[in-house]
């Protein structure tokens, strides 16, 4: 028995906000006192550093809830499968459903049951949960759907990532114009195919204060209400260089394949230099330059929608052949990410 992906969906809501929207902002830096540059100057510095050109959010109407529900009813259509034979629903996110212009997160009744309610599922033994575990919250969705499998627990499982974190940001923060929305969802399943999950690797660092790297925090004015996703970037950045790159490698070593034929590197979408960065010095642990490509990436049109960027890239590229890149059956790939915890998982998986 083998455990894969048989099926993938994704929603990218309809709003665009490229960079130049945000020439109107006034910035603050974490002190509370105005940035003296530019805001064109801000915005050109954040797209040398990031790749972000624009990014979506979801409609004034909408919460998360909506698209999770569109990627999830695709990726069920793709995998041709009655939704009443899932033995779980897995639902990765980290701010719930918030509705427009409200300062209060809802996540009763979870968003993993209403997902379930949305499908129109009646199977009681059909368990939905809700998954918060930072940016790597899908990968390890993907890591706990195939424990499910393994342990026969389960058949059928859905994964799903999405996040909303439009409605957490603090406009007079300079990370602000990294966050967007987004939705991804998988199917995972035993099966007999060749392929599928070959290993994984999870880790929690929180010793040296690594858990207070990306946090709710005031607004950078300094006052008091409301709170805001916040984040102290170089932390993040030094972090994710220093540990990424020897958990993807720790998880490609265990699964016995070699570098030589991995394909693709999946890695959320969260810097574009930040990325290359990450992959750059896992391919010097092996002594390799980085293959041109190895490193799809759509943060550039879509920005980081922390959960849903790796499932939402998968999809595309799965059925799209997103900017050139393709996955074929018997293909080599990773999924890594790192997030809020902090932590990292990967996993090593042949399409």
């Amino acid at each position: 028995m083998n455990i894969k992906i048989t099926g993938t969906g994704s929603s990218i809501p309809e709003r665009v906000k490229p960079n130049a929207l945000f020439n109107s902002n006034s910035f603050f830096d974490s002190s509370g006192s105005k940035i003296e540059n530019t805001n064109q100057d801000i915005i050109e510095k954040f797209q040398d550093i990031t790749g972000i050109k624009q990014r979506r959010y979801i409609r004034e109407d909408q919460t998360i809830s909506d698209i999770a529900l569109e990627a999830a009813q695709k990726a069920i259509n793709d995998a041709s499968l009655d939704s009443e034979t899932i033995d779980y629903i897995v639902f990765a996110h980290n701010v719930g459903d918030i509705a427009l212009n409200s300062n209060q997160v809802n996540n009763l009744p979870s968003l993993a049951s209403k997902l379930k309610a949305g499908l129109k599922i009646k199977n009681p033994e059909c368990v939905a949960y809700d998954l918060l575990f930072g940016c790597p919250g899908w990968v390890e969705g993907i890591i706990q759907a195939k424990a499910f499998i393994k342990a026969g627990m389960a058949q059928k499982c859905l994964v799903v990532g999405a996040d909303s974190l439009s409605r957490v940001l603090d406009q007079s923060d300079r990370d602000s114009m990294i966050y967007a929305d987004g939705a991804g969802a998988t199917i995972v399943e035993a099966t007999q195919e060749e392929g599928g999950i070959l290993s994984h690797k999870t880790l929690t660092y929180t010793s040296e204060g690594e858990a207070e790297y990306i946090f709710y925090g005031h607004a950078n004015d300094l006052g008091k209400g409301t709170k805001y996703i916040k984040m102290l970037g170089r932390r993040v950045y030094e972090f994710a260089l220093s540990k990424v790159p020897l958990a993807i490698q720790n998880c490609l070593e265990a699964s016995g394949e070699s570098i030589e034929d991995l394909k693709k590197i999946f890695i959320h979408q969260a810097n574009l230099k930040m990325d290359e960065a990450i992959v750059k010095r896992f391919y010097k642990l092996y002594k390799k330059p980085t293959p041109k490509d190895v490193l799809p990436m759509n943060i550039q049109e879509y920005g980081n929608s922390s959960v849903a960027t790796i499932p939402t890239l998968f999809d595309l590229i799965r059925k799209e052949n997103y900017q050139g890149h393709k996955v074929e059956k018997g293909d080599l790939v990773i999924f890594a990410s790192v997030g809020a915890g902090m932590n990292i998982n990967a996993i090593t998986y042949r399409i």
